[in-house]
C-alpha cells in the first residue's frame, strides 16, 4: 500500500546516481512541487546527485517551472539527460550546452513505448523509426553535444531490411502526477488534459524493483474511485505526496485548469479566437487547404497548430460544420475537438476521445494519420528539415520523427525566410525589407525529418507565404508561386540552393490573401 510523505521526503528517498523516469507533456503530468525538494535537497546536502534523468515530451512552461529545476541546481544534480525535446528546459539545456551534462534526444514515440517493452521485460524498441535522421547512429545517434559518449540506439538488420533498436534499461525512480489519489494510492487524471505515460513509466520502475513516486493535488477515501478512472493502480504506488501549493499542480503551462480540456465541459467554438490578418494567417490556410473530408490529422507545435484555429474560424464563419468533416488529432492523445496552440499544446478544446500517449503513437508509426502540418526550422535541397538545432540552441525532435515516418500527407509550414518585413495589399504579397535568416540551405545543420527516407507513396509539401514547394523524386520543387512575388528577387535569390521550377508553375490561392476568406468548405472532397 502507498505511503503519504512530504516533498522534501519524497526527495530523499531518491538514491544517488538513479534514473529517473518522468510522463507528461508541458506541465500536465509534472510533478513540481517534488522536483523543487529534489533542487533543495542536493543544494543543502549534495544528494541525490548524478541522476540519469529520462522524459518523452517537453516538460515545464518554458519558463521557472518544469524539469528546469532540476538545472537550477548548477553541475552534479542531473548528469545524463535524454528526451524528445529539451529546449523548455532552459537550466538543464544551458549545462547540456556547456557539456556539463550528456544530452541526447529520441523521437518521442519511442521514448514513450520504450517504457512498455522495459516493464515487459524485453530488450527494447525496434522501428524504422529514426533512420537517416540525427538519431540514427551514423549520424550522431541522438548526441546534443560533445560530451556525449552512451549509446543508446543500434542499426541492426532484421529480415533484410535495416532498422534501428532503442536498448531498454533498469528503472529505479518513476517521478509522477495525477490529480486525485485515493487512501489505498491509486491515482485518477480527472483534471489532467493528457492521459500521459505514467502507466507504463510506473510498471517500468515497479518491475525494475524500482520506486514509484506520485504528487497530487486531492486525496479521496479508499474506494470512492470508480475504477474506470484510475490511470494508475495502487498497487503500483509505493509514495504519494499531497501538493501543498496550486502552482505545482498546473493542467498546462498556460493555464490551471481549463475543463473543456479535460472534458468536464465543452467550450463554445466562436470564443476561440481568430488569428491576426498577416503572412502567418496566409500560411496556415494554405496548409489546411490540403485537408480532405474525413482525414485524421496531427498538427505540430508553433505555426502548424494554428491551422486547428483556422478550420475552427471557417466553421464559424459559415456555421458549416469543418470539424465533423475531419478529425484533428495530437501526439499527446487527443482525438478530435481543437487542439490548443501554445501555451497549452499538447491539450485539445471539446476532445471527442483521449487516448494514452503512447497508444496514440501506435497510430502514428503504423501509419494510420492521413495528414500532418509541421513546422519549418530549416530546410535543404534534399528536402530534409530540421527543428531539433541550431547551433547552441538545443531543442529535439518531439514527435516530428515518429509523425513524418509514414504519414499520408506531410505538410512542412514556415515563413520563407526569418525577420522579414511582409505586407499584405489587395490581395497580393510585397516583401518590404528582406528576411535576416535563410531557412532553405544546402545542407540542414541536423536531419529532423530524412527526404531521402520519404515512402515512395507519401506527399510532402513545404508550404511559405511566398512560395509553395514540393519534394518530386528526390527535389525541392517550386509549384506555386504567392501573387506578387518576383521570383528571381524575392525567392530564388534567398536560397542557397537552386530548386527545380516546375513547368506547371501556378499562382497560390489569391482568395486566402485577403482578410476574410470563407473558402475551405471548397477543398474539402
Amino acid at each position: 500500500m502507498a505511503k503519504f510523505v512530504t516533498a522534501q521526503e519524497a526527495a530523499r528517498l531518491i538514491p544517488d546516481g538513479a534514473t529517473v523516469g518522468l510522463a507528461g507533456m508541458g506541465l500536465s503530468g509534472w510533478a513540481e512541487e517534488v522536483a523543487c525538494a529534489i533542487r533543495d535537497s542536493f543544494k543543502e546536502t549534495g544528494h541525490p546527485c548524478n541522476l540519469n534523468l529520462k522524459q518523452g515530451s517537453a516538460m515545464g512552461d518554458w519558463g521557472e517551472r518544469g524539469i528546469t529545476r532540476l538545472g537550477e541546481a548548477g553541475p552534479g544534480l542531473v548528469t545524463r539527460w535524454c528526451g524528445a525535446h529539451v529546449g523548455s528546459a532552459f537550466a538543464l539545456r544551458d549545462l547540456a550546452v556547456a557539456n556539463k551534462l550528456q544530452c541526447h534526444c529520441l523521437p518521442q514515440g519511442c521514448i514513450v513505448n520504450l517504457w512498455r517493452e522495459i516493464a515487459a521485460g524485453r530488450p527494447g524498441l525496434i522501428t524504422k523509426v529514426g533512420l537517416g535522421t540525427f538519431v540514427d547512429p551514423r549520424n550522431g545517434g541522438g548526441r546534443m553535444n560533445e560530451c556525449t559518449t552512451d549509446e543508446l540506439v543500434e542499426l541492426i538488420e532484421f529480415g533484410g531490411e535495416e532498422y534501428l533498436f532503442y536498448k531498454a534499461f533498469p528503472l529505479d525512480v518513476a517521478l509522477l502526477r495525477g490529480t486525485i489519489a485515493d487512501e489505498n494510492g491509486n491515482i485518477s487524471f480527472a483534471h489532467e488534459s493528457v492521459i500521459n505515460e505514467g502507466l507504463a513509466v510506473a510498471e517500468a520502475a515497479h518491475n525494475s524493483g524500482g520506486i514509484v513516486i506520485v504528487q497530487v493535488e486531492y486525496i479521496a477515501k479508499a474506494g470512492t474511485l470508480n475504477p474506470k478512472d484510475v490511470k494508475i493502480p495502487g498497487v503500483l504506488v509505493d509514495y504519494v505526496v499531497e501538493a501543498t501549493d496550486k502552482m505545482a499542480c498546473w493542467q498546462a503551462e498556460g493555464v490551471y485548469w481549463e475543463p473543456s480540456f479535460s472534458g468536464q465541459i465543452k467550450k463554445p467554438l466562436n470564443s476561440i479566437k481568430p488569428l491576426p490578418f498577416d503572412e502567418r494567417k496566409v500560411i496556415v490556410r494554405r496548409c489546411a487547404m490540403e485537408l480532405k473530408k474525413g482525414d485524421l490529422i496531427n498538427l505540430g507545435v508553433g505555426m502548424a497548430a494554428d491551422v486547428a484555429n483556422v478550420v475552427s474560424e471557417e466553421s464559424t464563419l459559415d456555421g458549416v460544420p469543418y470539424i465533423e468533416n475531419i478529425t484533428m488529432s495530437t501526439e499527446s492523445g487527443m482525438v478530435g475537438g481543437v487542439p490548443s496552440a501554445l501555451p497549452n499544446f499538447g491539450s485539445a478544446y471539446n476532445p471527442e476521445a483521449t487516448i494514452d500517449h503512447g497508444s496514440m503513437f501506435d497510430l502514428i508509426d503504423g501509419g494510420g494519420l492521413d495528414m500532418t502540418c509541421l513546422g519549418i526550422g530549416e530546410a535543404d535541397s534534399h528536402g530534409n528539415i530540421n527543428v531539433s538545432k541550431f547551433g547552441p540552441r538545443l531543442t529535439g525532435p518531439g514527435g516530428f520523427i515518429n509523425i513524418t515516418r509514414k504519414t499520408k500527407r506531410v505538410v512542412f509550414c514556415g515563413t520563407f525566410t526569418g525577420k522579414a518585413k511582409i505586407e499584405i495589399i489587395d490581395g497580393k504579397l510585397h516583401v518590404i525589407e528582406q528576411g535576416k535568416i535563410r531557412k532553405f540551405l544546402k545542407d540542414v545543420e541536423q536531419i529532423t525529418f530524412a527526404g531521402q527516407y520519404a515512402e515512395p507513396d507519401q506527399d510532402i509539401l513545404y508550404v511559405t507565404e511566398r512560395c509553395v514547394m514540393r519534394l518530386v523524386d528526390g527535389k525541392m520543387t517550386i509549384v506555386e508561386i504567392a501573387p506578387g512575388i518576383d521570383l528571381e528577387r524575392d525567392i530564388l535569390a534567398n536560397m542557397d540552393f537552386e530548386p527545380v521550377i516546375s513547368p506547371d508553375l501556378k499562382l497560390m490561392p489569391q482568395e486566402i490573401f485577403f482578410e476574410r476568406w470563407g473558402g475551405l468548405s471548397k477543398n474539402l472532397g
